[in-house]
């Protein structure tokens, strides 16, 4: 018998579980682990509350959970509870899935201003994480920005757009969905520092936002190269600049603007004690296609700024650490003998939910060909980590645990919501009665 742990139960986690399960069959054990007693990961606490659809890929990661063969331990931190070298002496191979929770630094003067909120936090505010429950962001002033072009900012952007009766559906957090109800934002500027051609947002999230009940997109079609030099472009890059370019043909009038803002490069980050304008300079691409300043500044007035710039996995003890690109120094997976990396604390924050899945597949093929099928460790697995947390006065809980607090969470929705979410972690082990 083999004994796995996998650290994450994101997209990534349970794909790699998917993936030793099936190339073990009855000869392991997979234990998925995380901090909190709720799986899911990115798809609970990173995928837009009104993005229901991505969200049921969940459903696939229920038949994993439920298998003979693959466990759910929760409310277990790495580090605090359990370090590395004691889980790699329960089990045959540790897979790192812990993901890129960690927003980068825009590295401006004025960033930490107060008003100025990472991507992770601002959405994981709306999505009811535990770490940002208390985030309160300033939603009474007129102007916000958001900083960065990819989906995330898009996302941002469209909370912050949306009416009340636009998230119908939903399962986005009392305390967020009543806020935004009362904000006073009526201008959202998306600051790119680079043109329409480099942007990362898809066609889908694109085109919701010509649908907004009462934002309207804005964008110059000065920004644009000439049109015959979309042809150059991938098939969906292409498809999203030009859904940009019809969007320069708006002419509704609503109560709020979201304005593209291209070539558009923050630079400082300024007001009197907290945020009230981001400092701006003009840009224009480089022969490699990068943003170089031109020495023209202008304002844009916010007393919200969103910086959407990307993430970094955060570092663990002793394991070795890509600073340059926020992620586990590895080749193609693996880190060290019987410790792997898979998804974003792998290859940093790319791709999308999919692209976890032959990821996490390649790295179960190499733990396979290390520890084939068949052979046995003979370490402890899942019992032998339980009595050491039972030493250490750590309660784990279960998939039976989730699917108690998973049916209080629907019980407890507001109409036409799937659910609504608890944003406590005593809150959730009070459900379970501990």
């Amino acid at each position: 018998m083999r004994h796995f742990a996998v650290v994450g139960s994101g997209p990534a986690g349970f794909y790699t579980a998917e993936a030793l399960a099936k190339a073990y069959g009855e000869h392991a054990r997979i234990d998925i682990l995380d901090r909190y007693p709720v799986p899911y990961g990115l798809i609970r606490f990173g995928v837009a509350p009104d993005h229901q659809s991505l969200k049921a890929v969940a459903k696939r990661y229920d038949k994993v959970a439920e298998g003979e063969t693959v466990g759910f331990i929760g409310n277990v931190s790495l580090g605090s509870d359990v370090a590395v070298d004691e889980l790699l002496e329960q089990y045959d191979a540790v897979i790192l899935a812990t993901g890129a929770p960690n927003d980068r630094k825009l590295g401006i003067p004025g960033e930490d201003l107060p008003g100025v909120i990472g991507s992770a936090a601002f959405v994981g505010w709306y999505n009811g994480h535990p770490d940002f429950a208390d985030l309160d962001p300033p939603l009474g002033g007129t102007h916000a920005a958001v900083i960065g072009n990819g989906n995330v900012a898009l996302d941002c952007a469209r909370i912050l757009a949306k009416t009340p009766a636009e998230f119908a559906g939903s399962d986005i957090v009392g305390h967020a969905f009543h806020a935004l109800g009362n904000a006073a934002i009526r201008t959202i500027t998306v600051l790119g520092r680079r043109g329409p051609h480099q942007i990362a947002m898809t066609p889908k999230e694109l085109g919701e936002l010509g649908h907004l009940e009462a934002a309207v997109p804005l964008v110059e079609l000065a920004d644009f190269p000439p049109r015959d030099a979309d042809d150059a472009l991938e098939p969906g890059q292409r498809k999203s600049v030009t859904i940009l370019r019809e969007f320069a043909d708006i002419r509704a009038n609503k109560s709020k603007a979201m304005v593209f803002d291209f070539f558009a490069r923050p630079v400082a980050i300024e007001g009197d004690g907290r945020a009230e304008r981001v400092i701006v300079e003009r840009t224009e691409l480089d022969e490699q296609g990068g943003a170089r300043g031109t020495g023209e500044t202008y304002e844009v007035p916010a007393t919200l700024a969103i910086s959407s710039i990307g993430y970094s996995t955060p570092p663990i003890a002793g394991v070795p650490y890509d600073e340059r690109g926020g992620k586990f120094l590895n080749d193609h997976g693996r880190i060290a003998e019987r410790l792997y990396a898979v998804g974003w604390a792998r290859r940093g924050p790319t791709g999308t939910i999919g692209t976890n899945r032959p990821d996490g597949y390649e790295v179960a093929e190499q733990v396979a060909v290390a520890m084939p099928p068949g052979s046995d460790g003979g370490r402890g697995g899942g019992e032998g980590l339980r009595r050491l947390l039972e030493a250490r006065g750590v309660t784990p809980t279960n998939f039976a645990d989730w699917r108690k607090i998973e049916a209080a969470e629907e019980g407890a929705a507001r109409t036409g919501s799937p659910r609504e979410k608890m944003v406590r972690v005593e809150d959730w082990l009070t459900t379970l009665g501990r």
